[in-house]
């Protein structure tokens, strides 16, 4: 290293920039990333569990034994006697620079959480029962996601997705009570709760949430015509007792705590079964993990209804002793969030954040000015791939760090986690206790184990794995000898027990980390009267990662055009971000051996088209060929004529989650 890292405390290389150096970028001024906020070099020491043999010394001590914790709650109260009056979360309405935040201390979200458990208990909620949440993100979600946990089962649900969507999975949770906001000029939840009551026979509650800026806490709604309790959920919840639960549930590691909406859009909903155990153990893993770097203050725009914004972003950042900052209802989806996030970096002296690679590649967008971001360590992304190419051009263009970890709804978030030092592409090491296996099948029957570097399908099992979907029919293709969870994804190990994901065995289209089931678009199309067959797939896009298209077989003789059939999906797609953005007719399906669809050729296809038809936007003269590449994933061979715009290609390209090589014919 040609610079020392200037540590207050120590002239030693740090780790953050070791991991640059590793990325090669040491020849780059590197003065402004490694003189970080002072808080950080007080406690700075060496990462941990950030190898296998690390991973493996740290589990001779038993689970029980480590993690001796069995709800997230315990660790909520041990933080709120740690920290007492400290803040634990900020809430931000507008995001403007000129915002003062609403404030909750550690003991504050203790005791409305406790109050929220003990209201839920005097509205009759049974321990077998959910709580359906209808909310943006707010200050009052955290304690009524974890207060409906220690009196029921929580259910958080996309307050975006259709209401007839929404009726479906209160209804599979089995809810008696519901959260919902009050009736707003900007979030209109209300009316869509209104829509499906009629749907909901055995709800009996509805807990009206109000927050100064979006509803009229003066105004209480009526729902005529129905014998339903409406309970304003603040002034409520403040009337019951804060320090101790008034109705204690005996519960242990194997309850159930939520029921999360998984699987896409799909109208039959999944809903993941999550333990109290499971969320115990991520909130521990969390204190461990940040222990080498004391306690974060860390923004979330992630919706709370999502499960890396629950446990991560929040059971987990609690455990720790962190600071979260509520970014706005609307998270990221709100653009005053965007425009002012090196603000609010520099504002709350943030460490870090998750986003969704959409929202990176907004964000790329934006100057930092003169905004000091030097107190921002890193930053987290996940839920859609994450193109390599992006993540170098991001880390050098802000000097940060962009760590890509695995995880899913059903593993209570994560699978691995990155460690200080990534290899180029891995999505980290598996968790402590929990074991990673990469495998052929046929059907659910393990027919060959991979060896190092041979891909094969992912599956897991660990402290973090849920406890099974709630209908008992959704979990026959999930689990392999009984014990270990299918992901459906793709991917190899190296010989230093490193993860990479080369694709999915699922069909899912994931657009901004929104799963969406071909079948919302396939179905819909095959009842065309000119359609014979459809195939949805996932479209490459440089800001989504994916949208969704599809092909067809049309009957012969038939004139339908592409153009018709989108219009016709825009009135018979029941979800918007499932409507195709593209059609294409094709003459046949390509299929595989036993007569399937070979969806892998069809997304070869549009991969080449959408690349080809970019460059040919930009009047760049190339030949393109795609193909799927067992350890790369998509991969692209592009051919240009023109030698001078090489580099300006590369660029171009970079965006797709797409291994591009190119070259000059």
């Amino acid at each position: 290293m040609s610079a020392p890292c200037r540590h207050l405390t120590s002239a030693q290389p740090c780790y953050r920039c070791a991991k640059w150096l590793s990325h090669g970028l040491a020849d780059r001024d590197i003065t402004r990333c490694i003189i970080l906020a002072e808080e950080r070099h007080r406690t700075m020491s060496k990462p941990v569990l950030d190898t296998l043999p690390d991973i493996e010394a740290f589990e001779q001590t038993p689970l029980p034994e480590q993690f001796p914790a069995q709800t997230a709650f315990e660790l909520i109260e041990q933080s709120a006697d740690r920290y007492g009056d400290d803040p634990a979360l900020d809430f931000l309405l507008s995001g403007r620079r000129d915002e003062i935040p609403q404030t909750l201390s550690f003991k504050g979200l203790a005791r409305m959480i406790r109050q929220t458990a003990n209201l839920l208990n005097t509205l009759g909620l049974q321990g077998n029962e959910a709580v359906s949440l209808l909310l943006p993100t707010l200050p009052q979600s955290h304690p009524l996601i974890l207060g409906s946990q220690l009196a029921g089962i929580a259910n958080p649900i996309n307050p975006l997705l259709e209401p007839g969507h929404m009726s479906e999975i209160i209804q599979a949770a089995d809810a008696r009570i519901v959260a919902c906001l009050a009736p707003s000029d900007h979030v209109p939840l209300w009316d869509k709760l209104l829509h499906i009551l009629p749907s909901l026979p055995d709800v009996h509650t509805i807990l009206v949430v109000h927050q100064a800026g979006l509803t009229d806490p003066c105004r209480m709604p009526e729902i005529p015509g129905r014998d339903i309790k409406l309970v304003d959920y603040n002034v409520a919840v403040a009337d019951q007792d804060s320090d101790t639960l008034t109705h204690p549930r005996q519960l242990t590691a194997d309850t159930i705590a939520a029921c999360f909406h998984t699987g896409g859009t799909t109208g039959k909903p999944k809903l993941a079964q999550l333990t109290h155990g499971n969320m115990a153990y991520l909130g521990q893993l969390s204190q461990v993990l940040n222990s080498h770097l004391g306690r974060q203050t860390v923004l979330c725009g992630l919706p709370l209804f999502h499960i890396f914004g629950v446990i991560i972003l929040g059971i987990g950042a609690f455990a720790a002793g962190n600071r979260i900052v509520l970014m706005t209802p609307a998270g990221f989806r709100n653009p005053e969030v965007i425009k002012n996030l090196w603000h609010h970096v520099a504002r709350f002296r943030a460490n870090s954040f998750a986003a969704v690679p959409t929202v990176l590649t907004a964000l790329a967008q934006v100057p930092v000015g003169d905004e000091d971001i030097s107190s921002l360590q890193r930053i987290n992304s996940g839920a859609a791939p994450l193109s390599p190419a992006f993540e170098k051009r991001f880390e050098e263009k802000y000097q940060l760090a962009v760590t890509n970890g695995y995880g899913m709804t059903e593993t209570t978030s994560l699978i691995t986690r990155p460690p200080e030092q990534q290899p180029s592409g891995s999505v980290g090491l598996r968790l402590p206790y929990s074991r990673v296996r990469i495998v052929q099948l046929s059907g659910t029957t393990v027919s060959k184990e991979c060896s190092t570097g041979e891909s094969g399908v992912v599956l897991v099992k660990g402290p973090q794995v849920f406890a099974g979907y709630k209908a008992e029919s959704d979990n026959a293709q999930a689990w392999i000898e009984q014990e270990w969870f299918n992901t459906g994804d793709l991917g190899f190990m190296d010989e230093q027990g490193f993860l990479y994901l080369t694709g999915r065995a699922k069909d899912l289209i994931i657009r901004s980390g929104h799963n969406i089931d071909p079948e919302l678009i396939e179905e819909p199309l095959n009842r065309h009267a000119d359609v014979i067959s459809a195939t949805a797939v996932g479209m490459p896009d440089p800001y989504a990662g994916e949208l969704p298209m599809a092909f067809v077989v049309v009957r012969p003789g038939s004139t339908v055009t592409p153009q018709a059939l989108l219009s016709y999906c825009e009135s018979n797609v029941s979800e918007r971000a499932a409507v195709p953005k593209r059609i294409e007719i094709i003459d046949a399906m390509p299929m595989t051996a036993v007569g399937k669809i070979f969806r892998p050729a069809l997304r070869q296809q549009i991969s080449a088209s959408v690349l080809q038809e970019h460059l040919e936007r930009e009047h760049i003269n190339a030949i393109v060929e795609t193909r799927f590449d067992s350890k790369k994933g998509m991969t692209a061979t592009v051919v240009l004529q023109d030698s001078a715009r090489q580099q300006e290609t590369e660029t171009l390209l970079s965006p797709y989650n797409i291994v591009s090589t190119v070259t000059v014919g």
